[in-house]
């Protein structure tokens, strides 16, 4: 049969919308299931490793968590996996009581007083956990000299609001601006501020010897400045600009600058130093920006507003693991390959770490910390340690 050439291009164009449709729907298929906690029943008999770790230092950990918790710092977490307050702080009123130095007293607190569950996103029990460490750098309270990059506090009008309030769809989704009157202005982004848009201000708290080290003190959250005239001072997180974390490694594998199997971030680090002219351009790829405090005490302090424990304290996602809760994590040293496995607190969360099996691990202070800190990229898994009787078998807990 005949057809015009206007007839053939309509028909070319239903076909044409025909395989749209198709292929929307195949991907629409395929796409995978957002991410959801599943706990699955386990035991202590389960944990590998679990007679050889030191239960003295976890149960010291998890008390340093209770000394907030038991002040009326309830994660929401917790509400969502149905455990109580009020048993939570029970278990704190019963750890309180059990002497530290005595493995066997603390081995049998938290096998007494806690049940076991294997944490899966979905069906997949596997996920990816890495590092973080307190870096120091070099500073001082005046701009000169060698000391040239800010570190900056918040801005006095910088506010946070919870979106979660306004709808229950947006719950776990927050807003960041500037307040201006009866107004909300985005913050500027990293590139806008680095050029000046907060100037003025009188926001800058020290100068530093490196935007490098700047930069990764951004990433960690938390850092010891060596200042010039022989003091030490610890900063800490104390707010962000609500911009999108943007990881720069993924842009120097695009550039082919450095290759996927050699990422870390030494390898980061290297390639900004060897290419100081690029450099500012790819920092300024992660419009995040992190605005910090001074803070005293013997450590960094995490979101639970609590010093970090080296090795034992965790970042985690707080839309599905409750800050305070005591994991079994199994992973890998970045170093050696060998087994890593030991009990930690979810006690910080982080701008990278998202998914309900997925771990951030404090290793501590200075090089060695940062050496090892940025040598993790880990698969493993942990388990979650529940009081007595709030394991919901194969229940599924969105961030919702």
């Amino acid at each position: 049969m005949n057809r015009s050439p206007r007839g053939l291009d309509l028909l070319a164009r239903m076909a044409g919308l025909a395989a749209g449709v198709i292929l929307l729907l195949v991907i629409a298929g395929c796409a995978p299931p957002p991410p959801a906690l599943r706990l699955e029943p386990a035991s202590f008999a389960d944990l590998p490793g679990w007679a050889d770790d030191d239960h003295g230092r976890a149960l010291a950990t998890f008390l340093v968590s209770c000394s907030r918790m038991q002040g009326g710092g309830h994660d929401e977490a917790w509400t969502r996996l149905g455990v109580d307050h009020e048993v939570i702080t029970a278990t704190c009123a019963a750890a309180a009581g059990v002497p530290l130095g005595e493995e066997g007293a603390t081995r049998r607190f938290f096998e007494q007083h806690f049940r076991v569950a294997l944490a899966t996103n979905n069906d997949e029990a596997e996920g990816l956990f890495t590092g973080y460490y307190e870096p120091e750098l070099h500073g001082s309270e005046r701009r000169g000299g060698i000391y040239q990059t800010p570190i900056f506090r918040p801005p006095a009008n910088l506010i946070t609001i919870d979106l979660g309030s306004f709808r229950e769809d947006w719950k776990g989704q927050q807003l960041v601006g500037l307040l201006s009157g009866r107004s909300v202005t985005p913050v500027p982004a990293r590139s806008d501020i680095e050029r000046g848009a907060l100037s003025g201000r009188d926001l800058e708290m020290i100068w530093v010897s490196s935007a490098v080290d700047a930069f990764f003190l951004h990433i960690q959250g938390s850092g010891r400045v060596i200042m010039d005239d022989g003091r030490v001072i610890r900063l800490g997180y104390a707010g962000k600009n609500g911009r999108p974390y943007f990881p720069i490694g993924r842009e120097l594998i695009r550039r082919g600058a450095i290759a996927e199997e050699d990422m870390s971030m030494q390898a980061i680090r290297a390639w900004l130093a060897a290419n100081p002219q690029e450099a500012e351009e790819v920092m300024a790829k992660n419009p995040s920006f992190v605005f910090f405090r001074q803070v005293d005490g013997p450590g960094p302090i995490g979101a639970q507003n609590v010093v970090l424990t080296p090795e034992r304290s965790l970042a985690v996602d707080r839309a599905f693991i409750p800050l305070g809760v005591p994991l079994w994590l199994d992973t890998r040293d970045p170093h050696s390959g060998a087994p890593l496995r030991r009990l930690v607190v979810a006690q910080d969360t982080g701008g990278a770490i998202k998914g309900p099996v997925r771990g951030d691990l404090f290793w501590g202070s200075g090089a060695a910390a940062g050496d090892r800190a940025g040598a993790m990229k880990s698969p493993g898994r942990y388990y979650i340690l529940l009081p007595h009787e709030e394991v919901h078998p194969g229940k599924a807990l969105s961030a919702k």
